[in-house]
């Protein structure tokens, strides 16, 4: 039996291999980066443990990509294009070297697709579960990241994509509603296990973009939470929320599924407010980086939460607006 790579071997053969030109070849213990001349840097971070962000035996590649992908919507949100990431990577004493090269092919793979090369990290072992952290930087032109505190009354609202297909997903991943067909299944849990970054809105973003926040924890509170911080309301006709087919079909099927979409989070979609006058340009920008949005409602003047109207003019009430870890 062949004994278990050191931590130096480890990161020589495994990770090394797909480092950028930040990371130094993975031999010092800082990576150094150059950001473009006029852009700002822009950072986020998330941090992933398993049995809470996703489960222990989903295929590592998939554990990789998510990973990478709920860091990358942070960026897309803020209009920023990738230069790279740090990964933090905590591993059970259990861990298999066959297991981790997977996972390395799938975070190798969408370093090279989103162009968001690996600068460095840490690895450590845990006698807890396995933790992963991915801090991903960007680059913005200066003085036009999309804050989540710039919605202005009178702004549109949009979000990108369709809203609830991870957290229905999820509840498939969990052995609930197993009345949904079979091809909606697949749909559905796709779109739980491999979120798709927005990068390509990056663009309208910083042209037309006063407010913008990515959807990780649910539709109806992370919208409550970014229109709080920009001290505005805003009315919301919510059964108009952009819905997938799977995800009109399994609502059919079980109508308190509705809500699940509305609040239960893992979408990585994007919420942009934007000005009536440059709507127009905003979503043609859009359609032409392929990328759909759908008008979700108005920012309106006052502190009160959103207003969401169903389809009868009456209000409707989530009694949670989305999940959370505390």
């Amino acid at each position: 039996m062949s004994s278990r790579l050191t931590e130096d071997e480890l990161i020589a053969r495994i990770f090394a291999p797909f480092a950028g030109p930040a990371g130094l070849g993975l031999r010092d213990d800082a990576a150094l980066l150059k950001v473009p001349p006029g852009d700002d840097l822009v950072l986020t971070t998330d941090a992933l443990v398993a049995g809470v962000h996703f489960f222990a035996d989903d295929p590592p590649d998939a554990i990789a990509r998510k990973a990478l992908r709920v860091n990358l919507s942070d960026l897309a949100a803020k209009g920023a294009r990738p230069l790279g990431f740090l990964l933090s990577l905590v591993l059970p004493r259990d861990w298999r070297e066959d297991w981790l090269r997977a996972f390395a092919a799938g975070l190798a793979s969408d370093a090279s697709t989103y162009g968001c090369p690996l600068a460095g990290g840490d690895t450590v072992a845990t006698p807890g579960p396995l933790t992963l952290s991915i801090t991903a930087f960007g680059a913005v032109p200066a003085g036009r990241m999309a804050l989540r505190s710039g919605v202005r009354a009178g702004d549109r609202l949009y979000v990108t994509g369709t809203i609830g297909d991870a957290a229905i997903g999820l509840r498939i991943r969990r052995g609930r509603d197993p009345g949904i067909a079979q091809a909606a299944r697949e749909f559905l849990l796709g779109r739980y296990l491999t979120p798709e970054p927005r990068l390509g809105l990056a663009k309208a973003m910083t042209l037309y973009a006063h407010g913008g926040m990515d959807v990780s924890d649910g539709f109806v509170g992370d919208l409550t939470k970014m229109l709080a911080v920009s001290g505005v309301s805003a009315r919301v006709p919510i059964y108009r929320l952009p819905l997938s087919k799977p995800a009109r079909a399994a609502i059919a099927a079980n109508p308190d599924l509705f809500t699940v979409a509305a609040t239960g989070g893992d979408d990585y979609e994007l919420l942009a407010s934007v000005a009536p006058e440059t709507a127009p340009a905003f979503e043609a920008e859009a359609v032409a980086a392929g990328v759909p949005v759908s008008m979700v409602g108005q920012a309106v003047e006052g502190y009160d939460p959103p207003r969401f109207i169903g389809p009868d003019g009456g209000p409707v009430v989530f009694a949670r607006g989305s999940y959370s870890h505390f």
